[in-house]
């Protein structure tokens, strides 16, 4: 069983975010939390926020206990950039653009380990 959390539109270049995600994939729910809780930086937050949602679907929608997820996918794409400009000398002005992301995350049940018959 999967269970998923998607955040659009979220106000941060990808990059930052991929820089966090890149700690966290593959590893517990719990343990990603608590990780997230102790790295000072806007990505982090916006990612436990999604880990967090994913976790109540997760409880709320399909009965899971949130102790044995594990994270498989983690997905930063990148979301539509809002395109500003800023006035520079001699009445001209510079294009640049406010990147947005979508934050994908899916969480599973971890697999079975296959039991392995003691050979007589």
């Amino acid at each position: 069983m999967e269970v998923q959390a998607i955040s659009y539109f979220v106000h941060i270049s990808p990059l930052k975010v991929r820089d966090v995600a890149r700690n966290i994939r593959g590893m517990k729910a719990e343990d990603a939390m608590n990780l997230l809780r102790f790295i000072p930086r806007k990505s982090a937050r916006l990612l436990a926020k999604t880990l967090q949602s994913a976790m109540a679907n997760a409880e709320n929608n399909h009965n899971l206990s949130a102790a044995e997820l594990v994270i498989t996918r983690l997905l930063v794409d990148e979301g539509p950039a809002i395109k500003r400009f800023k006035p520079v000398s001699r009445g001209s002005a510079h294009k640049f653009k406010k990147r947005t992301t979508t934050i994908t995350v899916v969480l599973s049940e971890p697999a079975a380990e296959p039991v392995e018959e003691a050979k007589a």
